[in-house]
């Protein structure tokens, strides 16, 4: 890591907010009703895009699940996990630009912003999957995140759940930390930096203090 200004990348799902085995019944179940994929089918299409995952879906059945999915996600209540604001703050306190890099649509931002506005004070970018052309693993986003808040990837620090979104940190050329919310630690080991169980406890200087290998 450089002298030079620092950035923060989030993915959302799993990392802020707890809400990744919510998604992971809703598209099992979607999986099933049409007889599309595996019985891992919800593990293997995470961090990836909405558009990306209906090609898994015969054509004529895209819309209603379109539908189905945004009425799931109206409803659901995006807890924020412990210890995510804390760090928030810290980040905004020292001036260092965050941004959130989902593959989410922006039908369900509007409903998480509409639950929780009070993220908008700390976040300076949101790309979304209609921002990009490539899912996860692809480090699109987060090049594109960083272009965002004006920080070279390089000197960004990435927070993912996921194997895909781990690789794409990884690829992106960012320092990634994993957190262990949706596969366990030992899933994660060698695909991160460094490796934390929940963001409680965890600071700004643990952060700054993680080492590239």
């Amino acid at each position: 890591m450089s002298n030079n200004k620092i950035g923060v990348l989030f993915d959302l799902d799993g990392v802020l907010v707890d809400s990744e085995g919510e998604y992971s019944k809703f598209w099992g179940a979607t999986g099933r009703k049409y007889n599309v994929g595996s019985e891992t089918f919800a593990a293997d299409i995470k961090g990836t895009t909405l558009g990306e995952i209906l090609l898994n879906f015969d054509p004529q059945y895209r819309d209603e699940i379109i539908a189905a999915l945004h009425a799931f996600e109206n409803d659901m209540a995006y807890p924020i996990f412990p210890g995510v604001m804390e760090f928030l703050s810290e980040l905004k306190q020292k001036q260092i630009p965050a941004a959130i890099v989902t593959s989410s649509d922006d039908v369900k931002m509007n409903y998480l912003f509409s639950k929780h506005p009070e993220l908008l004070d700390y976040i300076n970018v949101v790309i979304t999957g209609s921002m990009v052309s490539h899912s996860k693993p692809d480090p699109e986003g987060y090049l594109l995140g960083a272009s965002k808040i004006g920080v070279p990837i390089k000197d960004c620090y990435v927070f993912e759940d996921s194997l895909q979104g781990l690789e794409a940190g990884r690829s992106s050329g960012a320092t990634v930390i994993g957190i262990a919310t949706t596969n366990p630690m030992e899933k994660l080991k060698g695909k991160a930096h460094k490796l934390i169980n929940e963001f409680a406890g965890f600071t700004l200087d643990d952060m700054l203090n993680v080492v590239r290998d």
